[in-house]
């Protein structure tokens, strides 16, 4: 690992996402519902600098970026970690109730530890970041929008929040 240490992501701006070619994440979306724009919510000046700083790491990290135009909006929600620290989500449930839920089936922790039996060298990998691995469909990044105090902004990678991400990451 050492000798190869410069082919790992170490830090968000690090991580180059997939190919467009290889996969892009489509919102499978029910036409017939109407776009919701969230009524914004407000922050306490402490809570609004953790979104920002959060902000300007997904912006360097070229994750999200400015939208003028969004068709969806949602709200920033900070949810509280260990040690007092806080983890900036996005309330997407809205925009998730307009897809269809994907039923591809998730692998069942027992059948994968099983499926190691016999095996005499095992290995880990830990994906940094994943889902923000894979890139959403361009068209759809107006969609999957969200508003801070200061401007609004939409992802260009697969954000966590998302219905059916997990069946895509898979």
């Amino acid at each position: 690992m050492q000798r190869n240490a410069g082919i790992f992501a170490w830090t968000p701006q690090d991580l180059e996402g997939i190919d467009l070619r290889v996969i892009t994440y489509h919102l499978n979306m029910d036409p017939s519902i109407k776009p919701v724009k969230q009524k914004k919510r407000h922050f306490r000046p402490e809570k609004d600098r953790i979104i920002q700083a959060e902000v300007e790491k997904l912006m360097a990290a070229g994750h999200i970026e400015d939208i003028q135009f969004p068709e969806w909006l949602s709200n920033v929600v900070l949810v509280p970690k260990s040690e007092g620290k806080w983890r900036m989500c996005i309330d997407f449930r809205d925009l998730n109730k307009a897809c269809p839920k994907d039923f591809y089936p998730l692998p069942r922790i027992d059948q994968l530890v099983d499926s190691t039996f016999g095996c005499e060298l095992l290995s880990m990998m830990d994906a940094s970041q994943g889902y923000r691995q894979i890139m959403l469909a361009p068209e759809d990044r107006k969609k999957v929008s969200f508003m801070t105090s200061a401007d609004t902004f939409c992802y260009v990678a697969m954000p966590f929040g998302l219905k059916n991400v997990g069946s895509t990451y898979q």
